[in-house]
């Protein structure tokens, strides 16, 4: 039997630091070398994924941007993807700008992934959000809206307060051509709602690798209320120590919290290697 290892990044593998624990890279990566498949599902980009999960052996295509995405991990390469349609893009800009809410726009132009934003319409947590990818070749600033919802678009970001962001989750959260969440930023005050295509989940980008690899099984883990679809696929899911209530209640046990290699200790007590 080949079993698919799956895990969230934030809260979950990462510690509070927004990083890998040494102790579980190595206990991952001798894991990864004796043949375990195991990968990431996350709400970042691949950009983003990379930083924080340096030095990680990944021999498998990782899912990013909520499963919008199964990319290779070191070159890049597209595997699986989805897009918003034409008349479903023009119905969020409409909805964005009735509640006059400030994006970051994903998408990608002439090939090339980008995330464009107004400047005149920052706040402090777009600046926040932006001070920790200084450097990004993905980020395209514009002064105004011309050009903001241009390219194949993938992917909204809508970051501030609750009670701002609210008025757009009730009209996107009732249409059934989208998926949209809305949650409090890890360790922070700031509220992000996030709009993908409904098929843009993790869940089902799993079951797109479970069969890509012909595995047989899924075991998963995770931390917060967005991975409940992935736990109802799986065979097997665990919730770290420090998750969310919700996701407890729905998980097949719970493991150490992510400060103390919750994830990694259970692989490394449980999971099957496949050693040639």
């Amino acid at each position: 039997m080949r079993i698919l290892y799956v895990t969230d990044l934030d809260g979950t593998l990462l510690n509070t630091k927004d990083r890998i624990n040494p102790k579980s890279l190595r206990l991952l990566n001798e894991l990864i070398d004796r043949g375990m498949l195991f990968t990431y599902a996350t709400a970042r980009s691949l950009a983003s994924a990379s930083v924080v999960a340096e030095g990680l052996k990944m021999t498998m295509p990782v899912i990013v941007y909520n499963g919008a995405f199964i990319m290779d991990p070191y070159t890049g390469e597209i595997l699986s993807s989805l897009f918003f349609t034409e008349e479903e893009a023009a119905f969020v800009r409409r909805n964005i700008e009735k509640t006059q809410v400030s994006p970051l726009v994903y998408s990608f132009l002439e090939k090339v992934e980008k995330v464009s934003w107004n400047t005149r319409q920052e706040n402090p947590g777009i600046e926040r959000y932006l001070s920790l990818r200084k450097g990004d070749r993905r980020l395209r600033p514009l002064d105004g809206v011309e050009g903001l919802y241009d390219g194949d678009i993938f992917y909204y970001t809508c970051i501030g307060e609750k009670e701002e962001l609210m008025p757009l989750y009730n009209i996107m959260s009732k249409d059934c051509r989208f998926r949209c969440t809305i949650q409090q930023e890890l360790y922070r005050p700031e509220y992000f709602c996030e709009i993908m295509p409904r098929r843009a989940t993790k869940a089902e980008a799993i079951q797109k690798l479970k069969e890509m690899w012909n595995c047989d099984k899924v075991v998963s883990f995770g931390d917060a209320i967005n991975d409940i679809p992935m736990f109802e696929i799986s065979d097997e899911c665990y919730a770290v120590e420090n998750a969310v209530p919700e996701l407890k209640k729905a998980a097949t046990a719970v493991v150490d919290s992510n400060d103390r290699d919750g994830v990694a200790k259970w692989l490394w007590e449980n999971a099957q290697v496949i050693e040639t």
